[in-house]
């Protein structure tokens, strides 16, 4: 590592031409240079011809920034943000929206091929978000002491003060003045749509004083935009105003929960991916379905709404609050939920002789390598897996393709234009 560290200072200003080639899952594109190597570059397109300087070294390729744009590559387009390529917010906008889905429907098809050993189409393979821009429902923000509200710059802690976003939802304003009176003690904050306004979220370094307390509720109290504050001190949770959020799921069917709960960013795409997944799950009056990494229900109620007999598990105790109370609003007496972790929930199940027809599962992005072996002894006829992360989606279906199941159907909804993100669906069925 020392020499790695050694070699990569004695690139610094070190210049070379290179044309890219493809896009990476991440930030990076891939490029070569004339004598062979490999080149990741950020904020390039294929097709590029570019002058980098080299920033670092790794055993097997290296990192560089651009210095010019010899030739623009035919997908390249200069990106809408007045605040790139200084922010990390999005790393794809160079990349004409069209570019965007076939470069993340050919990574999709050729990443879980190599895994399952499987051939994807990319036709049809990505439903495109209706709306390139302004279709966050929520952005989180870091701070900085002066309470300014950024994104970071990407690979490092340097924040860039922005004030808007354009994927945000345009009802999203950012509260300058609530970041100013709680500067000292604000990390970062996150602000969420609700009903025309926006729910915020302050994550903060240490408990607020009184006199901070205070100006945030003056400051509060003279923007009508703001419905509620919620504060995350580091041992106490508290809500100011109204802080609860509305989100339709499918149409006549709201779900409602405080807005530091989970929800998707991207409502439209959202309703389209339950819509999907209630399909593949073959939702339907007494249908047993296990719902892990449940949240505050965005599956289990639609599934418990068509007659399914709904068990829910997830280990945030106020999501699964959330649910519940959902449910009993809604009057979905077949959902159930369990605060409790997924693998632990499946060992107690696994004792009780439950044996769901279904399982469906929403992991964050680490995956969910540890509940692959336990779920295949479960045995469930149907799995359904939605990932925000190919790489952990591959790996973890690697493991249920090679022992009793197969690749029915593989579906990606493009929840985040403009960033290297995607969420994608895969239906497994038991053979």
């Amino acid at each position: 590592m020392p020499q790695e560290r050694h070699a990569a200072r004695g690139l610094q200003g070190m210049t070379l031409e290179v044309e890219v080639t493809a896009m990476t899952f991440g930030p990076y594109a891939l490029a070569r240079a004339s004598d062979g190597r490999t080149v990741m570059v950020p904020n390039a397109a294929p097709g590029d011809r570019l002058e980098v300087s080299l920033t670092a070294r790794r055993r097997d390729y290296d990192l560089a920034r651009i210095e010019r744009i010899l030739s623009a590559g035919p997908e390249r387009r200069e990106p809408p943000c007045a605040f790139l390529p200084r922010c990390g917010g999005c790393d794809w906008q160079q990349l004409d929206y069209a570019a965007q889905l076939r470069s993340k429907a050919g990574m999709i098809a050729s990443t879980l091929g190599r895994a399952l050993g499987i051939e994807l189409s990319t036709d049809g393979l990505i439903v495109p978000a209706p709306r390139e821009f302004a279709y966050r429902s929520r952005i989180r923000l870091k701070a900085d002491t002066e309470g300014r509200l950024g994104f970071f710059e990407r690979g490092s802690n340097r924040l860039v003060p922005i004030d808007r976003c354009i994927v945000a939802a345009r009802e999203l304003v950012l509260p300058h003045e609530i970041g100013a009176a709680i500067r000292h003690a604000l990390d970062e904050m996150e602000l969420v749509s609700a009903d025309g306004g926006e729910v915020v979220v302050a994550y903060l370094r240490r408990p607020l004083k009184h006199a901070e307390t205070e100006r945030m509720r003056a400051a509060m109290e003279k923007n009508p935009a703001i419905r509620g504050v919620i504060v995350h001190e580091p041992s106490r949770r508290y809500l100011l105003g109204d802080a609860e959020i509305r989100l339709e799921i499918e149409p006549g069917l709201e779900l409602r929960a405080d807005a530091d709960l989970f929800s998707q960013v991207n409502q439209e795409q959202n309703c389209a991916m339950v819509a999907a997944v209630m399909e593949m799950a073959g939702a339907r009056e007494g249908v047993e379905i296990l719902d892990l990494f449940c949240g505050a229900g965005n599956l289990s109620l639609p599934a418990a709404r068509r007659g399914a007999k709904v068990s829910g598990i997830d280990s945030d105790a106020l999501a699964v609050a959330a649910a519940e109370r959902n449910a009993r609003r809604l009057g979905l007496v077949s959902a159930k939920f369990i605060a409790m972790d997924a693998a632990e929930g499946l060992h107690f199940l696994a004792r009780a002789r439950y044996r769901p027809e279904v399982v469906i599962l929403d992991p964050p992005r680490t995956g969910a390598a540890e509940l692959m072996e336990p779920l295949t002894r479960l045995g469930p006829r149907h799995m359904i897996y939605v990932s925000c992360d190919i790489t952990t989606l591959a790996r973890d279906l690697h493991v249920l393709v090679s022992g009793r199941y197969r690749v029915r159907t593989v579906r990606a909804f493009d929840f985040f234009p403009n960033t290297h993100h995607v969420e994608t669906v895969v239906h497994a069925l038991l053979t």
